[in-house]
């Protein structure tokens, strides 16, 4: 097997002028993984390289996997991705993952932008305040997941309603109305996080449905997992698949009854 041209070719675009040492210690792992992760993988369908490099950098976070996230990240950098977009993906894996998995990507991505000389911290892209984020995160809850979220953060068991209030406040407040990224691409972000860490099935089927709601349709959000696929394998990238379609499904009979 040799590494074909067109792998060559968007290896070179994502990591000009690098040369990997596993072409020597691993020669036929890296013809084997380059020709499906960055040929027949890539060729797969029409996504362009933005899109598809901020989903494997999510992607990369929910799975936990900072040494490839940092290599990533340059890739995606030069692929037209920018330092802000970057920034907001990992701030918004916090949400998601929580700080403890998280603090390591922070100073990945602090790594990568200081080592290209570029200037810290970056242009805040807050939009909220301490009085109106609850107000403003509401609302982001109801541009995505529809008027059902309107008194969302009031429901529940009075024990544990204060958690339905911090989604609002904290999640979508605090996150979601961040400038940076836009709601659709925040719920591509999202989808990757649930389906790269696992075990997270029924927020993913929810949040499968949300992206199908703002405009990331079925067949995109399969896009979206067939170009992570190398980068989490086959379970996780299957129960995305299976989830993506019970979503579907689920919307399906909602608009009919």
């Amino acid at each position: 097997m040799a590494i074909t041209d067109f792998s060559k070719e968007y290896h070179e675009r994502m990591f000009p002028g690098y040369i990997s040492k596993f072409l020597e210690t691993d020669p036929e792992f890296i013809e084997q993984f380059d020709n499906f992760a960055f040929d027949e993988v890539v060729n797969q369908d029409d996504l362009d390289d933005r899109t598809r490099m901020i989903a494997i950098i999510a992607t990369l976070i929910g799975c936990q996997g900072i040494d490839e996230f940092k290599a990533m990240v340059s890739a995606a950098l030069n692929l037209g991705v920018t330092p802000v977009e970057v920034k907001e993906i990992v701030y918004q894996s916090v949400a998601y993952l929580g700080i403890g998995r998280v603090f390591p990507f922070l100073h990945g991505i602090n790594d990568v932008l200081t080592a290209r000389d570029i200037k810290l911290p970056l242009e805040g892209q807050s939009n909220t305040t301490t009085e109106n984020r609850l107000e403003k995160g509401i609302q982001a809850q109801v541009d995505i997941f529809g008027d059902g979220m309107k008194e969302f953060c009031k429901s529940g068991p009075e024990e544990s309603r204060h958690i339905n209030h911090w989604l609002a406040d904290n999640c979508f407040g605090d996150y979601y109305t961040r400038s940076g990224l836009d709601y659709k691409q925040r719920e591509i972000i999202t989808f990757c996080f649930l389906s790269a860490q696992g075990g997270c099935e029924p927020q993913l089927t929810s949040h499968a449905a949300a992206n199908m709601k703002i405009g990331n349709d079925k067949q995109f959000l399969i896009k979206i997992i067939s170009q992570c696929l190398p980068f989490i394998g086959y379970p996780r990238s299957l129960n995305a698949l299976r989830c993506v379609n019970d979503a579907a499904a689920q919307m399906a009979k909602s608009s009919e009854s």
